[in-house]
């Protein structure tokens, strides 16, 4: 019996971790942001880390958790009337009435000018209130040092999270490939580099694969 195709979400969107507490790896974020959401405050913070090691997915779970009113500025929108907007906003009380979460994705690329602009609102006296900021970079490269200063900064690192990530992939073939032969999950994550993301999606290719073979045999017979 071959597995489902195509898949109605895709296995890195289905799987995506809700909670701070169910992200593969990532211990030390996992204990830093798990303490803060018992006992949160106006603050901003900088999740620094390569491609796929969690960060944006980290903050939507922090969202989650702190049912906060997210205002989700993407990199290429990152501009001075967005961000004055966004705090705009933020100077209102929360539909939620707890905080606005403001994320800003691949804050290392955003404008000089968005950048100074943040500059001058991380300040206190123009701190909007019940507010967090989350900017999420791969490198920190391409921001100030007057910037950096002014969050809290938190490393993502795949490293050691291997076995963990092995099992996550056993598991999820298990729920989705209706009995399918495995693939080598171990080699998976190796060449996926520890990227959660990108193992995921080697894992729908692999379902396809077996699909199509399936099917091929079920023509021949």
């Amino acid at each position: 019996m071959s597995a489902t195709l195509p898949f109605p979400i895709p296995l890195a969107e289905k799987y995506r971790p809700r909670g701070i507490a169910d992200f593969v790896g990532l211990d030390k974020p996992k204990r830093i942001l798990s303490k803060f959401a018992a006992n949160p405050y106006q603050s901003a913070w900088s999740f620094i880390g390569s491609p796929g090691t969690g960060k944006t997915t980290m903050a939507l779970a922090l969202v989650e958790t702190l049912k906060a009113e997210v205002h989700h500025i993407p990199s290429q929108q990152c501009n001075v009337a967005n961000v004055e907007d966004v705090i705009r906003q933020c100077w209102y009380v929360p539909v939620s009435g707890g905080f606005h979460l403001v994320l800003v994705d691949e804050a290392d690329k955003m404008s000089n000018a968005a950048q100074l602009h943040f500059l001058s609102k991380l300040d206190a006296t123009a701190f909007p209130p019940q507010t967090i900021f989350v900017f999420t970079c791969n490198s920190t490269d391409g921001l100030e040092a007057r910037f950096l200063s002014r969050t809290r900064q938190i490393e993502f690192s795949s490293y050691g999270m291997a076995a963990e990530a092995t099992r996550l992939l056993e598991g999820i073939w298990q729920r989705e490939a209706n009995g399918a032969s495995p693939p080598n999950f171990g080699r998976v994550v190796k060449e996926s580099s520890n990227n959660i993301r990108d193992a995921l999606m080697c894992l729908e290719i692999e379902f396809s694969s077996y699909g199509m073979a399936a099917e091929a045999t079920r023509l021949l017979e």
